[in-house]
């Protein structure tokens, strides 16, 4: 089950790529995509994946659990539902995690065995849980009462890893709305209110073939300290459970991801390794081999391994702030956008050639298209003065930002692209080579998707 068994992954002793996508790997890639048309008048914002970071973040997960004797790193689809990346991850030996009938599609067309692809989901139809069963993925249940609907709908044979979802309520971190380990989460069985632990003791006694736990308690904004709680809090029920039913029924810890990212700068931080140190400290027993663990990371695998270049439409000036307008707004970075404080991004000037910008720093917002007053993705930041032509760079947008947009004013889709980087002896610029992920979306595709097929359907109903 380890991912270094497999002939696809990146061993201890493979050759470890360059570290994740720098400021510099990031120009490079800039002023190639301008050079060659992927960014421009026709091509006006668009995504960048590095794939050399993709490769490095994904073997310095793997070296973060030596010895670990069975561990599936699986990687959250929803934080870039793109199946050439997921094809990517899964030949750097990584399972996916999914929630969702079209999410188990892509990691599947992805090329995932189904035996390392886990379904997690808080609402999942009996539709759902009969194909997950079918192809013989694992299940997360996130109550007891979908324990009871696994139960009525699972063959004799099945082969599916079966586990429950618990909320150890540790408490939420900084974002509320990233924090699933709160009194009132959604998700999950809440372990301390009353009678919770007994009613899950009883179900894992009545199905034999519950055989994980799994619990998560947030994405960015969780400290390390709260996630070794709330997988510590696991921990300490499985071992309660095993004990209570005198065998070792629960096998495997589903212990989630969640780590946070770093979008001030460069530097990833905190690491895996620094991850795994933290639990080692706060739950040593869970390495000790009795429990085949399962990890489900997703932003901390690609954040940093990818940026958004938009052109700068206009430049205005209103009220004494000077305002770029550009074509990466709400629609992409839509998180941003909302929760600014939340999610911050640093921002990048370039000019019309795709080279950094220089000069004198100007206070400027950076807005985008979209059709609303608060569609700015940058509040009054210093930067070099962007005129139109100039190009932006929102970094750290590898996760989420692209790979899911939001079509507010029936904006396309972005084109996605990969990229790698590589110094050429005697040349002062490196060599950087683009592959296609995503197609822009055209024109046709949004009227397609808004009911043209139906376009008389409603007329109709009057006649």
């Amino acid at each position: 089950m380890s991912p270094s068994s497999s002939p696809s992954a990146l061993s201890p002793s493979a050759s470890v790529p360059p570290a994740p996508a720098s400021s510099a790997r990031v120009a490079a890639a800039v002023r190639q995509a301008v050079a060659t048309g992927l960014l421009g008048e026709s091509s006006p914002v668009a995504g960048f994946i590095d794939t050399d970071g993709v490769r490095a973040s994904v073997a310095a997960l793997h070296e973060a659990f030596p010895g670990v004797p069975s561990v599936l790193h699986t990687f959250a689809a929803k934080a870039s539902s793109l199946v050439p990346v997921l094809r990517l991850l899964a030949r750097c030996g990584m399972g996916c995690e999914v929630a969702s009938p079209g999410e188990l599609r892509l990691a599947l067309d992805a090329g995932f065995a189904p035996s390392k692809i886990v379904l997690d989901s808080p609402a999942k139809t009996r539709d759902e849980i009969r194909r997950a069963l079918a192809v013989g993925v694992a299940i997360n249940a996130d109550n007891l009462d979908e324990v009871d609907r696994i139960a009525s709908l699972r063959p004799s044979d099945a082969v599916s890893a079966i586990g429950l979802r618990v909320n150890p309520q540790v408490g939420g971190g900084s974002i509320g709305a990233m924090s699933t380990a709160t009194a009132t989460s959604k998700f999950g069985v809440a372990l301390r209110d009353p009678g919770a632990r007994e009613r899950v003791v009883k179900a894992f006694a009545a199905h034999p073939w519950l055989t994980r736990l799994h619990a998560h308690v947030g994405s960015q904004g969780c400290s390390l300290e709260l996630i070794a709680a709330g997988i510590g809090e696991t921990y300490r029920l499985a071992e309660e459970i095993n004990a209570a039913l005198g065998r070792r029924q629960i096998t495997g810890l589903d212990i989630g991801g969640g780590l946070p990212v770093n979008f001030a700068d460069d530097e990833v931080r905190p690491s895996f390794a620094a991850y795994a140190a933290a639990l080692r400290a706060a739950v040593p027993g869970l390495f000790d081999g009795r429990y085949e663990l399962v990890t489900e990371f997703g932003r901390s695998l690609l954040a940093k391994n990818g940026f958004i270049g938009a052109l700068v439409e206009y430049t205005k000036d209103a009220g004494g702030r000077r305002i770029a307008l550009t074509h990466a707004g709400a629609q992409t970075a839509t998180r941003t956008v909302f929760m600014p404080e939340a999610w911050p991004l640093r921002v990048g000037a370039f000019d019309a050639e795709g080279r950094p910008k220089d000069g004198p720093a100007l206070v400027q917002d950076v807005a985008g298209p979209c059709c609303f007053a608060g569609d700015v993705v940058a509040h009054a930041r210093e930067l070099p003065e962007l005129r139109a032509g100039d190009y932006v760079v929102l970094y750290d947008t590898g996760a989420y930002y692209f790979s899911t947009p939001w079509s507010y004013n029936s904006l396309p889709r972005p084109a996605v692209y990969g990229f790698d980087v590589a110094e050429r002896a005697g040349q002062e610029e490196p060599a950087v080579r683009f592959a296609p992920v995503r197609d822009a979306q055209t024109l046709d595709s949004v009227s397609a998707e808004s009911g043209l097929a139906h376009a008389d359907a409603l007329l109709a109903l009057r006649d």
